[in-house]
């Protein structure tokens, strides 16, 4: 699905959530145990294929939208959902478009979908759902009541990855600072960042169909992933990218594996393999450029982190240099290369601290 379906199905989305004029009418016809056919547009083109029926040209209601279903002809709003335009019209479609369902409502609701630019909505009295259309996107509406006990339980389950995530973070930061980092530990934070991502990526999905009833969830979904892209994305800098590839490539990557293949290390060292080169050793030593700590660094922008890497080239050639050399090589006033150097002597501190409590 590309950007501007993407687009057009959030819009879509945005006037049927819960609470919403439309989705209130579409509940409405659910309870009278009706179905409906309604298409969000009433363009040339969708008047087009459209035969009979009568002109409303009124404001939309919840009331008027579910008296109007009690006819069998389908309902035509304009784009916004806002006004009612044509009542128990039948629709027309191309009969040779694609379509999966089988049902004569859903059909053909699939069939405008994908000849018209528009978004179609479908309500079965048999089934008791709400189905939208748009393009070759298919979406089934679920209950309320569904989708928070569902997105609770996804929170929950972040919370626990989350808390993973922060530990082979830790881990990776204390091995960095000893100098002692090897694919294992830096694969382990790639593999429960992504993990932590695909579970946020479905909560979101269940809070767009919330709405304003999805608020408060949505504020610890925030919570949880913050930093958790920004930390993938520094990882596969500082380990993965090269003449080969870019960190972009890395999620790609990432994203592309199946569940199972997740869970193991060993296949995620496969796909991470350099593509030039023998496959990745879990145990293999390797070194950090230092993009991840130095944005850890209070009052260091990402320029100057750019100018030390280049310059360095890792980590620890930063960490052993004199704040004389670093302000000299990168540019930088004593007073800032001094704040550099502090800042890594903290953090070496602190995770000192850490692994020891």
């Amino acid at each position: 699905m590309g950007a501007d379906e993407n687009r057009s199905l959030g819009a879509l989305l945005a006037q049927v959530v819960p609470g919403s004029a439309l989705r209130d009418g579409l509940e409405r016809i659910l309870r009278a145990r009706m179905g409906a056919l309604i298409v969000l547009g009433d363009g040339p083109e969708v008047l087009e294929i459209c035969s009979g029926g009568f002109h409303i040209d009124a404001e939309m209601s919840p009331q008027r939208l579910s008296e109007l279903a009690k006819m069998d002809g389908a309902i035509v709003l304009d784009r916004t959902g806002e006004r009612i335009a044509w009542a128990n019209v039948h629709l027309v479609p191309d009969p040779t478009a694609p379509t999966n369902e089988t049902g004569t409502r859903h059909r053909t609701a699939e069939r405008v979908a994908r000849c018209v630019d528009v978004q179609v909505v479908a309500v079965s009295e048999e089934m008791g759902t709400i189905t939208l259309y748009q393009g070759a996107t298919k979406r089934q509406l679920r209950p309320t009541d569904v989708l928070i006990s569902r997105a609770n339980h996804l929170l929950q389950t972040l919370d626990r990855f989350r808390a993973r995530f922060d530990e082979v973070s830790a881990a990776l930061t204390a091995s960095e600072i000893e100098d002692v980092v090897t694919a294992r530990d830096v694969v382990a934070v790639l593999q429960r960042a992504e993990m932590a991502v695909r579970v946020a990526d479905e909560t979101t999905e269940l809070l767009d169909e919330l709405g304003e009833h999805g608020r408060l969830l949505r504020l610890q979904l925030l919570e949880l992933m913050a930093g958790v892209r920004e930390e993938r994305r520094l990882v596969a800098e500082d380990y993965f990218v090269d003449g080969f590839r870019a960190a972009e490539d890395v999620v790609v990557r990432l994203a592309s594996l199946t569940i199972a293949d997740l869970l193991g290390l060993e296949r995620l060292a496969v796909v991470l393999a350099d593509p030039e080169g023998a496959p990745l050793d879990l145990e293999r030593s390797v070194v950090p450029r230092g993009l991840r700590l130095l944005r850890r660094v209070p009052h260091v922008t990402s320029e100057v982190v750019g100018r030390l890497v280049d310059h360095f080239g890792d980590l620890h050639r930063i960490m052993r240099a004199p704040v004389a050399e670093i302000a000299s090589a990168t540019g930088m006033g004593d007073e800032l290369a001094r704040s550099v150097k502090e800042g890594l002597v903290r953090l070496a501190e602190s995770s000192i601290l850490d692994r020891t409590s």
